[in-house]
């Protein structure tokens, strides 16, 4: 399968299964995608350490 091809198939699989639309997928990253896609499967998807949200926090800051 292309590039082309899955981006096609997943964007509409987005689009039906999360309501997004074409922007809300195409500003998702690869990891955003997975993790929404893993946690509809039901897979565990473990939440960030307190370290890696503190790193996250200092890198990004809400102001």
């Amino acid at each position: 399968m292309s590039f082309s091809e899955a981006a096609v198939r997943l964007a509409g699989m987005a689009g039906a299964l999360l309501g997004w639309s074409p922007d809300q997928f195409w500003s998702a990253t690869p990891v955003e995608l997975g993790a929404v896609f893993a946690a509809l499967a039901g897979e565990a998807v473990p939440p960030p350490s307190g370290d890696e949200l503190a790193r996250l926090m200092e890198a990004f800051p809400d102001g």
